[in-house]
């Protein structure tokens, strides 16, 4: 049951991952800050259906081969997924200490790049364990170490969805209500498929052979 929600969730999350992608194009009128954001979304949506592959052969018990098609994929894909997300954090913080935001709160501008920064970084360690899991479901040390991160994920992506929500006063403009519905939405379906994709992991089988 877990299993099954939780991989319900997860593809549900892919299909508005795409979505999203189109909407920062669509509302950001095709600029060069739509563009980044959206190929972001992109590339996070097909880093995440990958991954969500992975994880239902993972949670099934089989063992993945190392030459698997999605498992290569998805190695070559989430470095650059992550190496793409610190560029566009360390661009924004170069604006902001290069004085684009003088008038924003600046305690709350740390939370934000703290917060942000681990959010990549937990993203990162969720693809690439089970990455190096999926050879092997029965490692026990790597099943505790990708449900260890999968709840900090899933901690860090509220906090995110929070941000995208409240928006920082001199630093990012008040959201619409569209903005609202769509990033809370997705936010929200982000905290609750990790918090299920944690749960199958827990309940996952022992490898079949």
């Amino acid at each position: 049951m877990m299993r099954s929600a939780a991989l319900a969730a997860l593809w549900v999350q892919v299909v508005g991952t795409f979505g999203l992608a189109a909407y920062a194009l669509w509302r950001g009128n095709f600029s060069q800050e739509a563009w980044f954001s959206g190929i972001e979304a992109f590339l996070g949506g097909l880093v995440l259906a990958w991954w969500t592959v992975l994880l239902g052969r993972f949670t099934a018990g089989r063992v993945v081969p190392l030459t698997d098609g999605t498992l290569v994929s998805l190695r070559i894909a989430f470095p650059g997924l992550t190496s793409f997300r610190l560029v566009l954090w360390f661009l924004t913080l170069l604006g902001v200490l290069a004085g684009l935001a003088p008038e924003a709160n600046t305690v709350a501008l740390t939370a934000l790049f703290t917060v942000w920064f681990a959010a990549i970084l937990a993203s990162n360690a969720v693809y690439g364990t089970l990455a190096r899991l999926a050879p092997n479901p029965a490692d026990l040390t790597g099943r505790r170490r990708l449900a260890d991160w999968l709840n900090v994920a899933a901690a860090l992506s509220l906090g995110m969805t929070v941000f995208n929500l409240v928006p920082i006063a001199g630093f990012s403009t008040l959201p619409t209500l569209t903005d609202q519905l769509v990033y809370g939405l997705s936010g929200g379906l982000d905290v609750l498929a990790t918090l299920l994709a944690l749960g199958a992991v827990q309940a996952a089988p022992w490898a079949e052979g």
